[in-house]
């Protein structure tokens, strides 16, 4: 125990490559030098938590944001550790580029490494759990919409395979509910049989349409009642082509959005600030030009794109805007809608930081052209009436 204790007072930095069951852990001295390894047991959260309550409060422990990181980062905060997490993407670069195996150890060790460099490339922000709690909803909405479609497209199937024809434009409406119901019940129409196969597989993804449906109606009113308690998200809500579930996927996957320094680190981490790549080719050929990258956080950057969407259907300045950038919608209209996105995301940020209300026109910066311009005019008339501060004289005494 002695000898632990030692090897504990040594550590400056630890590193934890965590799996399912267990987690390897690498342990490093102020001059980086390894001085111990462990390995943590998952299954016994008891003995798990006094493993960590013997561990250094003032090292610095470094994880990778891979799958799985959360609740033992929760743990280890409740025994008074403050967790870091590193970009794995970028730790796997690191790795490739040392020439080093893809191990356990070799993973923890070289996790480890990284409070020691100059830089912190490799640091990513760490989600609290309200916040992680709040992604969960978002993301069990969305897997549910993907049951809902994909039994709405079997029991398509179940009517295509057998020859049953319809003539609903939406199956799944009023009228064809009330088609599929009688279908349900009947197991014919007219002269066309459903097997019994068929039947009890109809009778099956029905139920469970009707369940899953309830499901999203049971999320929908609780995230209402969230839109109806966080001024935020009212506030958000007023944004054109946002609604209630966009709204709170944005609050989600931002979290903090003092995290971001400006509105282009916001655009960036949503995928929709363009990357150059304008190497010209040795053999004649253009630059490539700009593009979207792909790692960045996807369910961010398709809600602002359904924003998108959503924005230019009500028309008025997001109209304009995309019809600008796609002649009218006759080309290039995901690049269209791309830019209506990237000014989304200005007007969320401002919103945010700001905390006022979505305004259709925003006030000019202070020392542009128009403001300047307004300054004139108020200077020389009383605001709201068009008459002079400057009093009138006659002519002939001017």
């Amino acid at each position: 125990m002695k000898k632990r204790k030692d090897e504990y007072t040594k550590v400056a930095a630890v590193g934890m490559d965590v799996h399912y069951k267990f987690t390897t852990v690498a342990m490093r001295d102020e001059k980086s030098r390894l001085v111990r390894r462990e390995r943590l047991d998952h299954h016994d959260r008891g003995q798990l938590r006094q493993v960590l309550s013997r561990w250094p409060k003032e090292a610095r422990f470094v994880m990778e944001a891979s799958f799985g990181w959360g609740w033992l980062a929760d743990l280890m905060e409740e025994v008074g550790l403050q967790p870091e997490l590193s970009n794995c993407f970028k730790v796997e670069k690191m790795r490739k580029a040392r020439g080093e195996p893809k191990t356990n150890k070799r993973d923890a060790g070289l996790t480890s490494r990284l409070p020691f460099e100059t830089d912190e490339w490799w640091k990513v922000w760490l989600a609290p759990p309200e916040v992680r709690d709040r992604r969960e909803w978002m993301r069990h909405r969305t897997s549910l919409v993907g049951v809902q479609q994909s039994t709405k497209n079997r029991i398509t199937a179940v009517l295509h395979r057998h020859g049953i024809i319809h003539e609903f434009s939406d199956l799944f409406g009023v009228g064809g509910r009330k088609f599929l119901d009688e279908l349900r019940r009947e197991g014919r129409v007219g002269e066309v049989f459903l097997p019994s196969g068929a039947w009890t597989a109809l009778d099956d993804l029905l139920s469970l349409l009707d369940h899953v449906r309830g499901q999203l109606a049971a999320i929908a009113r609780e995230l209402r009642k969230q839109l109806e308690r966080t001024p935020l998200a009212k506030r958000l809500d007023g944004i054109p082509g946002f609604g209630l579930i966009l709204v709170h996927t944005l609050i989600a996957e931002i979290g903090e959005i003092e995290r971001f320094a400006s509105q282009r680190h916001l655009a960036s981490y949503s995928g929709l600030a363009p990357m150059a790549s304008d190497t010209g080719e040795s053999d004649g050929k253009a630059p490539l030009g700009r593009h979207l990258p792909p790692r960045v956080n996807r369910t961010l950057k398709w809600a602002f794109i359904e924003a998108a969407h959503g924005a230019v259907r009500t028309g008025g300045r997001w109209r304009e805007m995309f019809d600008a950038a796609t002649n009218n919608g006759k080309k290039n209209r995901g690049r269209g809608y791309i830019k209506v996105a990237r000014e989304l995301v200005k007007v969320v940020y401002a919103m945010w930081t700001k905390g006022t209300e979505y305004m259709d026109k925003p006030p000019s910066r202070p020392g542009s052209k128009s403001a300047r311009s307004r300054g004139r005019r108020s200077q020389d008339t009383r605001s709201g009436t068009g008459q002079f501060y400057r009093p009138m004289v006659p002519a002939s005494q001017a």
